[in-house]
């Protein structure tokens, strides 16, 4: 080959070679402009995302915080639900067992009645239910011309007194005088009556009469005496007939009888005949009880009777016909404290 052809021919291969070369680079940075487009969509796209995942997570944090307080919310709501519902069923237990209290008194008082009427005869009159038959003395003490009388083997037995007609008036006429600082006590009280001690009355009352005349030899059982009559738990009732027969001919029998605890009465301790017992609440324990203390205890039953009645508007009386009968339920407290009691004749 001539040196121009081989001259030429490298010319042209030199200048093929460079076109290339250029088309590579061309390609080349086209390809990397491309990619840059890719990586930079890309990114874009992947910032978009984590923006995305960041406001996911924030709503999926609120949901979780509200869903606590909700939770929260609910327990605290079932457990209030459930203490009101003991308190309730307390308070309902509490008031069943007042009730049953009651009905356990009017029990008590209905059977003494019913004790009363069934032992009175023609032949063989109960004197209680017909205090005409008494003697003269016995029965001015016994009874209150003119007034009403319940039996007094109840708890709750109350007697009421309304004012003597001329034809009823003894020679020896008592007489009556109000004394102001009591009426003024009492007239005090009387504008809000509860059995608060807070009250000067009522204070005075325990004070004189209520504590002495339930203060017996067992302070104990004394206490606990007070505590049944002011709730209006305790039961007085009699001893069966047949029971105290059984006592009388089992004493007679030995010390060895098991009936011979009926002979001591369990407040004063004193040996003496005990034809009533008494129950303090719901307490399932009886105790013995003398005349004597009997008298007692029954004097302050009329007294909270008295009360409580004035405290729930079931009197209607002027306020100084409450004012004697309240003094007289006073005297009888204190005529009981001192011993002094009625008897049925035999």
């Amino acid at each position: 080959m001539p040196p121009e052809e081989e001259a030429g021919a490298h010319r042209r291969e030199t200048y093929n070679m460079s076109r290339l070369r250029s088309s590579s680079l061309e390609i080349k940075e086209k390809g990397t402009e491309f990619l840059r487009e890719q990586l930079d969509a890309a990114q874009k796209e992947l910032k978009l995302k984590d923006e995305e995942c960041v406001r996911l997570s924030h709503v999926r944090n609120q949901l979780e915080q509200e869903l606590e307080e909700l939770t929260a919310s609910l327990f605290e709501e079932a457990h209030k639900m459930v203490r009101e519902a003991n308190v309730k069923q307390a308070a309902a237990e509490k008031q069943l067992k007042e009730a049953q209290g009651k009905i356990d008194v009017l029990q008590a008082e209905v059977s003494a009645l019913k004790t009363l009427v069934l032992t009175s005869t023609p032949s063989s009159p109960n004197r209680q239910l017909h205090p005409q038959l008494l003697s003269p003395g016995s029965s001015r003490a016994s009874s209150r011309p003119g007034g009403h009388t319940r039996n007094k083997s109840a708890s709750g037995a109350l007697q009421l007194q309304t004012e003597p007609t001329p034809t009823d008036v003894a020679s020896d006429r008592e007489d009556k005088e109000l004394d102001s600082v009591l009426f003024a006590e009492f007239l005090s009280w009387k504008e809000a009556p509860s059995l608060d001690r807070s009250s000067a009355f009522i204070s005075r009352v325990y004070r004189e009469d209520i504590g002495p005349c339930l203060s017996f030899t067992c302070s104990e059982l004394s206490e606990s005496v007070q505590c049944a009559v002011e709730n209006n738990s305790l039961t007085i009732e009699p001893i069966a007939m047949s029971t105290l027969h059984t006592v009388k001919a089992l004493e007679r029998g030995g010390p060895n009888s098991r009936f011979s605890l009926h002979s001591k009465c369990a407040l004063s301790g004193m040996s003496r005949p005990c034809r009533h017992r008494i129950k303090l609440g719901d307490k399932e324990n009886y105790y013995y009880i003398s005349p004597s203390s009997r008298a007692r205890i029954t004097a302050v039953c009329n007294f909270f009777t008295y009360i409580r009645y004035i405290q729930q508007g079931l009197v209607r009386q002027d306020v100084q016909q409450m004012f004697w009968e309240v003094t007289r339920l006073r005297r009888e407290m204190s005529v009981a404290k001192l011993g002094y009691f009625l008897t049925e004749e035999s």
